[in-house]
C-alpha cells in the first residue's frame, strides 16, 4: 500500500490538480497510474514531470524499442517494481525475448544481436551505477544515436530514475507481484 493517498479519480481533486489528471488520462498514457497516482498529490512537481516525460516517452530521437530497453535496465538499477510491471510488456512487445528480459532482471548481460541494443545497455548501465560513461561507452552510444539522441538517452534515464525513487519512496504497489523477478 502507498505511503500517501493514490490518486486515481478526478473526483474531490482540486482545479489544477484536475487539469494535470486530465492531461495525463487523455493523453499517449491512456490513464493515470504508477508514480503519477501519487506526483499529483503535488500539482507544482507532477505538471513539470509529467511534460518531460512525454517528451523521453513519446517524442524523443531515441527509438521506442532501445527507450523500453534503457527503462528496464532502470528498472533493475532501482528495482522499481511498478517500471519493470509496465515496461517488460512493451520491451517484449518491442521485440526483446523473455531470455533477454530475465538476464536484464537477474542483473546480466544479455546476448544481444543488435549492437544498438549493446551500446543502450552499456550507456545506461554505466550512467545508472556510475553517474558517467566512459569514453568507450559514450562513443559507442554516439555511434548508434546521435549526439542528440545521447542527449535523450541520458534524460530518459534521469527521467525514469526519478520515477523510481517515487515509486520507491512512496511505496506505489503494483498490480500484480508475482510478474516482478526479483520479489520472486
Amino acid at each position: 500500500m502507498a505511503r500517501i493517498r493514490e490518486i486515481t479519480s478526478p473526483n474531490g481533486l482540486e482545479p489544477e490538480q484536475r487539469a494535470i489528471y486530465e492531461r495525463i488520462a487523455g493523453g499517449a498514457r491512456g490513464g493515470v497510474r504508477g508514480p503519477h497516482t501519487v506526483l499529483l498529490n503535488n500539482p507544482g512537481l507532477a505538471s513539470p514531470v509529467e511534460q518531460l516525460g512525454v517528451y523521453v516517452r513519446y517524442g524523443c530521437s531515441v527509438p521506442e524499442r532501445l527507450r523500453e530497453l534503457a527503462i528496464l535496465v532502470v528498472a533493475v538499477r532501482w528495482q522499481a517494481d511498478y517500471e519493470w510491471y509496465a515496461h517488460a510488456p512493451l520491451a517484449e512487445k518491442q521485440g526483446y525475448s523473455k531470455g533477454v528480459l530475465a538476464a536484464l532482471a537477474a542483473g546480466q548481460t544479455p546476448e544481444f544481436d543488435d549492437p544498438a541494443d549493446s551500446a543502450v545497455h552499456a550507456f545506461v548501465l554505466e550512467i545508472a551505477r556510475e553517474g558517467r560513461a566512459s569514453d568507450a561507452v559514450f562513443a559507442e552510444a554516439e555511434h548508434h544515436l546521435g549526439v542528440n539522441g545521447v542527449l535523450d538517452l541520458t534524460g530518459l534515464v534521469g527521467y525514469y530514475t526519478l520515477l523510481a525513487y517515487t515509486l520507491n519512496a512512496f511505496e506505489v504497489d503494483v498490480p500484480d507481484p508475482a510478474v516482478i523477478p526479483w520479489r520472486t
